[in-house]
């Protein structure tokens, strides 16, 4: 045979063997989403997979192909056929290594069981059957397709979680680069509003990714004030952490072996940051730098050892952790963490199945809840025999008899439109977010409730939700019922990263009484931020005042409640109001309303007092302990003439102890003229910080009656329905 009938022997078996593979990226292919009915079902003993699919196209036959993953390099042809339903009877080992791309006349779906189970809002990656650079190019695709980057991604609807399956055979997601986060060189993931990237794995470095880049979009280029709702939980980042972020971001369970800042270094001015949240964490070469960031609150995470500084202006807590800063007038260490359990996760088990790991309390624990090589104490429940999986669309009806039914819910990325609020009726039960701003719950018309509701019950775990009221209602979390009294000191209730958000986003006038009330007692809240916005959707300044009411942001009637990482901000009266006994806060943030219109709109105590305290711990409370505080004045949207006269307000009580207060003015003309009862003097002249204040001789708040939510104060358009 001549050498050139070889050469062309040679092309055309190499043409027929490129052609038994089909690129995952074809440009003449139009891939539908959820608008075509799709199934799948796993025969277990055949190891078999049917499809079936509603029809679509107009001529000749379906073609299938399979790849290992939904952005997998090698699909190939498994068959065709004109029905609607297919049989694979040899897919890959892992059922969940099996996605089919079915196309007819340039129209594709895809049909997978993870697709199946978990809708169309959360993505997966595979580094086994994908490049390093997929999941960074189609995350980073999304960020820039449906605007998650600037000002208008703060009121999408789009919500989104990427979950990394691990790695194996020492790969890593990691595309290379070098240089800051920020940089096109680094080729970072760029992480946007509601999204939320997790780990499958057991641990952190089961799940390698290069460098995260969370962009700040207001003036300046690195203004991260506004830059909310995004989370990260349970990975390595191998090269640098940009995390420039503030309120209602959540990272825990890392691993962190690059450089890490907590503000951007790119644009030209306005280097700061309202922030945020790090937790469980271990930084494993360089000591973080928290410069330009008003402030902070780090628990139980590990660093390298040094005395160098790492930045914050205000307010930095670093709770349990191990290498802290030394103490000064910004940072405030505290030994140990008395009582927590580590927010629920979703990973795949050794078996190759879905599973959630529901860590253990633990007490006065120092460090992480991990291990390089272990997972930590805690449970390991069956996501599909144990857990209802919502999608977006499910309504309270699904989700309460699901409840009902013994069944912990996992809420898939979605915005969820409630009819009556969610009931949490029995112990141990858990709702669990796929990312702190992954779910929305939207009160309708119909429901005068509020979002959820949780019995006065053991062991309740609520975790990752945002809740939202296009409607006036008297709460929108209330965990347990007016004079709940049971004992959960042997299995607390969990309350983890919660934001409740009032205002920003609906088009008519809401009234609600309180954000958020505790009357249960021994529950312990990690990660809060309720906020009654401050800008939104609509127009601002004095008319929000009057669209958007709500009295109070968070009330404690329980008793041993212990809370970390508390944020509240711009409610009308007291911010928090803390009537339980034996209550403890480690870390507060706050800014009081931006619009009051004058200051007889905005006075307390019988209109003996300019303003309302931000966190105010009422005169019959005994005991009660609060570590780390700021209350920052912003008056924008007023008259000129507001002021607030106390930041903190507290009985003087043995007893009673609030330390490391900080109030400062960052806007507009008004003051908080005292730091607490009276004392610690103006923001008028700068900063103003008292190191502790436990039973001064500042003047004691007047004795007041406080108008709490019950069956009797519930404003008349409310009708209270179990």
């Amino acid at each position: 045979m001549s050498k050139k009938v070889i050469s062309v022997f040679t092309a055309f078996l190499f043409m027929l063997i490129l052609c038994s593979f089909v690129s995952p990226f074809s440009s003449n292919e139009k891939i539908e989403g959820n608008k075509i009915e799709r199934k799948i079902v796993y025969n277990k003993n055949k190891h078999a997979i049917i499809l079936s699919w509603g029809a679509f196209g107009t001529s000749g036959n379906y073609i299938i192909t399979r790849g290992g993953s939904r952005l997998a390099t090698d699909f190939v042809s498994v068959g065709s056929t004109s029905k609607l339903s297919f049989t694979d009877n040899k897919p890959n080992t892992d059922k969940y290594e099996n996605y089919y791309k079915v196309t007819r006349n340039n129209i594709t779906i895809v049909i997978s069981l993870e697709n199946q189970i978990f809708g169309d809002n959360m993505y997966f990656y595979d580094r086994k059957h994908e490049k390093a650079e997929t999941a960074r190019n189609d995350i980073n695709s999304q960020f820039g397709a449906i605007g998650l980057g600037g000002a208008n991604g703060e009121w999408t609807t789009k919500r989104q979680a990427y979950y990394f399956k691990p790695n194996v055979n020492g790969q890593t997601y990691d595309v290379g680069g070098s240089g800051s986060a920020s940089s096109a060189e680094a080729n970072s993931i760029e992480l946007g509003f509601y999204s939320h990237i997790g780990g499958l794995g057991k641990v952190p470095s089961d799940v390698k990714l290069g460098a995260i880049f969370t962009r700040p979009h207001l003036s300046g280029g690195a203004n991260a004030t506004c830059t909310f709702w995004r989370s990260v939980e349970n990975v390595e980042v191998m090269r640098d952490f940009s995390w420039t972020v503030s309120q209602s971001t959540s990272a825990r369970r890392l691993s962190i072996d690059g450089t890490s800042k907590y503000i951007s270094d790119i644009g030209s001015t306005n280097f700061w940051g309202s922030g945020g949240f790090i937790a469980d964490t271990h930084y494993t070469s360089t000591r973080p730098n928290w410069g330009g960031q008003q402030q902070w609150y780090t628990r139980n995470t590990v660093f390298p050892s040094g005395s160098g500084t790492m930045g914050g202006s205000y307010n930095m807590v670093w709770q349990g952790c191990v290498n802290p800063p030394q103490a000064d007038d910004v940072n405030s260490p505290v030994a140990t963490t008395p009582i927590i359990k580590e927010k629920p996760f979703l990973f795949i088990d050794s078996d190759g199945e879905y599973k959630v790991f529901v860590p253990a309390w633990q007490k006065d624990r120092i460090g992480t809840s991990w291990t390089s090589k272990d997972m930590g104490q805690g449970k390991v429940q069956d996501l599909l025999a144990q857990w209802y999986v919502t999608k977006e669309g499910d309504t309270d009806v699904e989700i309460n008899a699901a409840l009902k039914a013994g069944k912990n819910i996992f809420f898939t990325p979605g915005h969820y439109a409630l009819n009556a609020p969610i009931q949490v009726n029995r112990k141990d039960a858990i709702l669990l977010g796929a990312g702190i701003a992954s779910v929305t719950l939207e009160p309708t018309d119909k429901n005068t409730w509020g979002c959820i509701y949780a019995d006065d019950k053991d062991g309740i775990v609520i975790a990752g939700l945002l809740m939202d009221s296009f409607n006036s209602t008297t709460y929108q979390v209330r965990i347990g019922n007016e004079g709940a009294n049971a004992d959960h000191s042997l299995d607390p209730i969990l309350l983890t990263d919660i934001t409740c958000r009032v205002g920003g986003v609906q088009s008519k006038n809401i009234q609600i009484q309180t954000a958020m009330q505790i009357n249960s007692n021994n529950v312990v809240g990690d990660h809060f931020w309720l906020w009654r916005a401050d800008h939104g959707s609509q127009k601002g300044g004095d008319l929000r005042w009057v669209r958007d009411r709500c009295k109070n942001g968070l009330i404690v009637t329980g008793k041993d409640v212990t809370l970390y990482a508390l944020f509240v901000e711009h409610f009308q009266e007291y911010e928090v109001l803390w009537l339980g006994e034996r209550g403890r806060t480690f870390f507060f943030q706050n800014e009081p309303p931006y619009d009051a219109p004058n200051q007889s709109a905005w006075s307390s105590q019988g209109g003996k007092v300019n303003g309302y305290a931000a966190f105010k711990v009422a005169n019959s409370v005994k005991e009660h302990h609060t570590i780390g505080m700021g209350s920052y004045a912003v008056f924008t949207g007023t008259d000129g003439n507001v002021n607030k006269k106390n930041g903190f307000e507290i009985p003087n009580s043995p007893d009673v102890k609030l330390e490391k207060m900080c109030i400062t003015r960052f806007a507009g003309s008004g003051n908080i003229l005292n730091v607490i009862n009276s004392t610690g003097g103006s923001t008028a002249t700068g900063a103003k910080r008292v190191a502790v204040y436990n039973n001064g001789e500042g003047i004691q708040p007047f004795d007041e009656e406080f108008t709490l939510p019950n069956r009797e104060s519930y404003p008349s358009y409310i009708s209270m329905e179990k």
